[in-house]
């Protein structure tokens, strides 16, 4: 069968705790674009600012940012400094880590599953600056 994966992008207020996140197939550009937009349109009127690092779908001369969202990029090799990273873990610890799924489909269902239950006050005590400096 292969390798199969899937990715997904997210974006948290870390004063709200509200959230957007997008299983896509693949990152790219177009794919980056995508969330962008969807994140626009989510925001409504409000702005945002989004942390970033510096990989290439991120940076491309491509990428079209919509006018209420600003991004800042993180110094290049700094992972650790994205609040989301902490997100990334926590749903790892909870959906893949010592678990055995049958096909992708399963995987991606556990994983939008568990992304739709995760509650405000977590989400900020996850992505807070205060916790990925701890």
């Amino acid at each position: 069968m292969g390798f199969q994966n899937f990715y997904v992008f997210s974006a948290v207020s870390v004063e709200s705790g509200q959230d957007i996140s997008y299983i896509m197939p693949s990152v790219n550009t177009a794919t980056m674009n995508e969330f962008l937009e969807c994140m626009s349109k989510d925001l409504g009127q409000k702005q945002s600012i989004v942390v970033m690092d510096c990989a290439g779908w991120h940076r491309s001369k491509n990428l079209i940012v919509p006018d209420n969202i600003e991004i800042v990029y993180l110094p290049p090799y700094s992972p650790e400094l994205n609040p989301i990273e902490k997100l990334w873990q926590y749903i790892k610890s909870y959906t893949i880590k010592n678990r055995i799924y049958e096909t992708i489909k399963e995987l991606e269902d556990a994983v939008s599953q568990f992304i739709r239950n995760l509650s405000p006050t977590l989400l900020i005590q996850t992505c807070s600056l205060n916790h990925c400096l701890n």
